[in-house]
């Protein structure tokens, strides 16, 4: 596993551009990044903090979590709000998301501060529609993290840091889903975090405290696990040409530094499910 980026506070969110290489966000120190094909870093989006899940959008520039839903323009043309925070009573932000087949997005929210160690408090799942309208899916999220659609986009994965678990849940025909269940559990002491599924079906998940991907089939029995350099692994991402380069990213926690987040890329025997990009209707 080769580390291709670091001095970060806590990244997340990474998204794999195909034309332009991987992009990620800082949590704590705030910006959205982008490793390029060719291995260097540059800043896109400056200074906005507390981005937990990004996503693609078909009109160019990025869809991103954080104190609101919003899309930003890479081109400097502003935010546009997708999903307002006050639209969602009691919560205090947006953190993981995804998109299916259609464009729609998938984020969950949270109802307590995370990094303020609030007592924790069950959130929410939503989903936004191409038009822009939004609906409340599923409850109960004690800690929302990643999210990510099978193969066939007939489920639905949703980790849960504070149960441990992820969810899965069976998508209807207009996007909602039915009653969550069980699909995995990551141990005592585990804490699923960012989430990806690739094309056999396997779901490949984050361990925030326990410095690994847990890999899970499509049936939920434990498939191996992926030793990360570092204990805080926050999120996976597929990418290169054959979406066979799995790029793991990190926070700081636990290691040498405050600041020693970092991402490292390894191959993997299995290619993954490319995100589709966001549809959502951007007002002029």
């Amino acid at each position: 596993m080769q580390q291709v980026a670091t001095g970060y506070g806590l990244i997340e969110g990474p998204v794999w551009d195909p034309a332009q290489g991987l992009y990620f966000s800082d949590v704590i120190n705030g910006g959205v990044y982008l490793l390029d094909r060719a291995g260097a870093v540059t800043q896109v989006v400056p200074k906005r903090r507390g981005i937990g899940g990004m996503a693609l959008h078909e009109k160019g520039g990025l869809v991103v979590g954080g104190r609101d839903i919003a899309h930003v323009s890479l081109a400097k043309e502003g935010t546009k709000t997708l999903l307002a925070l006050d639209a969602i009573p009691g919560a205090t932000g947006f953190n993981d998301l995804t998109t299916d087949k259609a464009g729609r997005i998938y984020v969950g929210s949270l109802a307590f501060k995370v990094l303020g160690g609030e007592r924790p408090k069950p959130g929410h799942l939503h989903l936004i529609d191409v038009d822009g309208s939004m609906r409340t899916v599923s409850d109960g999220v004690l800690l929302t993290n990643g999210l990510g659609f099978s193969p066939d986009g007939k489920r639905l994965y949703h980790s849960d840091a504070r149960a441990g678990i992820v969810r899965v849940y069976d998508v209807v025909a207009d996007g909602g889903v039915g009653p969550w269940r069980q699909f995995a559990s990551m141990g005592d002491g585990g804490v699923p975090d960012g989430l990806k599924v690739a094309g056999d079906g396997s779901v490949w998940v984050a361990d925030a405290h326990g410095g690994r991907v847990a890999v899970f089939d499509a049936d939920g029995a434990h498939r191996q696990d992926l030793h990360v350099p570092l204990p805080m692994v926050t999120s996976v991402c597929f990418g290169g040409d054959d979406l066979r380069d799995l790029y793991v990213v990190t926070g700081s926690r636990g290691g040498p530094s405050e600041n020693c987040g970092s991402i490292f890329r390894t191959r993997v025997d299995v290619a993954g499910l490319a995100l589709p990009p966001a549809r959502i209707t951007l007002a002029p």
